[in-house]
C-alpha cells in the first residue's frame, strides 16, 4: 500500500491509499491500526500533501556512506553517528524549505526513511523490520556553515522546513537495495544505492530502539551518500528513491 496524509479543500486532515492520481480516503490512520477506506475519492490536485508521518521526533543517521564520510575528510564511524531532529522541521512535499537569515551555505541531502509503525523498544536485528510500516523520502536539509565537524549538530539541522518527507509511505519495497538520487534544478548531484548503507536497516532500529523507544509515526533517516553542495534560494531541489516518488521542494 501507498500511504498519504493529505489537506482536503475544505481543511479536514486524513490518510488516503494512494493509487495512481487518485486517493482513496480513510478513516484512521494506519500507525492505530484502525485505518479503514470510507468510500470517498479525490484527485491528487484536490489535496495538499502533508508529511506523511508526523513523527514525535526524527532519528537521523550520519556518514552511513563512506564516500560521505571521506568527501568531510572524516572517519569511518565504529558506531551510528546519531542525532536528533525535531517535529517543527517537518514540511511536506511541494513545501518551500526556508533559507535561515543566518546561513551561507545550505544543503540537500537526500536519505531513506524508515517509518515506524508500532512502539518499538529493545528489539532486536531479527525482529526489527516487524515494527516498520514502510519508507518514504527525506531530505535532511543542513545549514553547513552552522555545522562544527566535532560536536552537536542541533542547530545545522534543526530549523522550521528542514527535514521534509514524502511524497507518500510504501509497504511495497524492499529498504535494503533501493536507487537514491539527488537533483538541484533537473542536475544530477547524488546517486547510489541503500545497499552501500555502512549500518543496515535492521540494525539501526534495534541499536536506536535500545537508547529511546520509537512510537508509532517516527522516522530514521538512515544517511545520505556523497555528493553534497549547496543550494541557493530559488532552487529546487528533487530526491528521487526507487518505488518511492519524487520529494521536490523549492528553496525560498
Amino acid at each position: 500500500m501507498k500511504y498519504v496524509r493529505i489537506e482536503d479543500k475544505s481543511g479536514r486532515i486524513s490518510y488516503g491509499f494512494l493509487s495512481g492520481n487518485t486517493i482513496r480516503l480513510a478513516d484512521g490512520s494506519p500507525f492505530e491500526g484502525n485505518m479503514k477506506e470510507n468510500g470517498k475519492v479525490v484527485d491528487t490536485e484536490d489535496a495538499k500533501l502533508l508529511p506523511p508521518a508526523p513523527f514525535s521526533k526524527a532519528v537521523c543517521i550520519g556518514l552511513n556512506y563512506r564516500d560521505h564520510a571521506e568527501e568531510f575528510g572524516l572517519p569511518i564511524p565504529e558506531t551510528p553517528v546519531v542525532f536528533l531532529k525535531p517535529s517543527t522541521s517537518a514540511a511536506a512535499a511541494g513545501d518551500n524549505i526556508i533559507y535561515p537569515e543566518m546561513c551561507h551555505r545550505l544543503d540537500y541531502e537526500a536519505e531513506l526513511a524508515v517509518v515506524i509503525g508500532k512502539t518499538a523498544k529493545n528489539v532486536s536485528e531479527e525482529e526489527a523490520l516487524n515494527y516498520v510500516l514502510g519508507y518514504t523520502i527525506a531530505n535532511d536539509v543542513t545549514a553547513r556553515d552552522l555545522q562544527p565537524k566535532n560536536g552537536q549538530w542541533t542547530i545545522a539541522k534543526g530549523f522550521d522546513t528542514f527535514m521534509p518527507i514524502g511524497p507518500y509511505i510504501s509497504d511495497e519495497v524492499d529498504g535494503s537495495s533501493l536507487m537514491i538520487t539527488s537533483r538541484v534544478n533537473g542536475e544530477t548531484k547524488q546517486k547510489s544505492n541503500t545497499s552501500n548503507l555502512i549500518f543496515k536497516i535492521p540494525y539501526l532500529i534495534s541499536y536506536i530502539s535500545h537508547v529511546m523507544t520509537l512510537l508509532p509515526g517516527d522516522v530514521i533517516s538512515t544517511g545520505t551518500p556523497g555528493g553534497i553542495s549547496g543550494m541557493q534560494k530559488g532552487d529546487v531541489v528533487e530526491i528521487e528513491i526507487e518505488g518511492l516518488g519524487i520529494l521536490k521542494n523549492t528553496i525560498a
